[in-house]
Parts: structure tokens; sequence; C-alpha cells
């Protein structure tokens, strides 16, 4: 099986062939990572209902927590407006970041120089 037709047209993907995946947690709105996303991991994640991704460092597809058990529990995915992001909202089981952080924007805070 493969990406339905009419969602492979829609997409707006890099040279690499992939297309950026923000994912949110699906009842608080909390953006919990970016990932990346080629056309057979949006495939899976829309067939599964298990948070796919292509690692960009290892080359290869991966399902969040399949490893680390932090899985992800698909409950909407949605293009923005262009079709060149996927908004993946979710249901976070344990830590979404690679490092066992909640969220991937736990750490490092910027200051905001106003006025």
């Amino acid at each position: 099986m493969s990406l339905d037709p009419k969602i492979a047209a829609r997409l707006k993907r890099n040279a690499d062939g992939l297309v950026p995946a923000i994912t949110q947690q699906y009842d608080t709105g909390e953006v919990l990572m970016l990932a990346w996303m080629n056309d057979e991991a949006l495939h899976l994640t829309l067939t599964t209902g298990k948070a796919t991704y292509w690692s960009r460092s290892r080359q290869e597809l991966w399902v969040k927590g399949a490893t680390s058990g932090n899985v992800q529990h698909v409950k909407s995915v949605a293009l923005d407006c262009d079709g060149d992001t996927v908004l993946v909202k979710v249901d976070q089981v344990g830590g979404a970041c690679h490092t066992g952080d909640h969220t991937c924007f736990d750490a490092d805070r910027l200051e905001i120089a106003i006025g």
C-alpha cells in the first residue's frame, strides 16, 4: 500500500522528499516535537494510528516509542494550507523528546529582548 494519490499530490516536499511534521498533544495543544515524514511515514501514520517518522540521521523509518515505550497515539493529522507541513495531534505516553523530556522544547528557552 502507498499514500493516497490525492494526499501525495498536495504535499510539497523538500529536496530529500520530506515534509516537516509538527507533533502536538491533542487535548492541550502543547507542541511536543518536530520530526520529518516521507510519503511512507505519512501513509503508515494514517493507516496504523502510530506516529511514524523518517529519521534523517539513520535514514530509516521509525515508529515513535517502538524502542523507548514513549508512544504517540495519533488522534488527527492535517496538512497546512500550502501542503508543506503536517500537523500530527497525538496522545503522548511518556516523554516525546529523545532526551526523555516531556517536550523537545522544555530545555532551552531563549530570552526575548522587548522594547
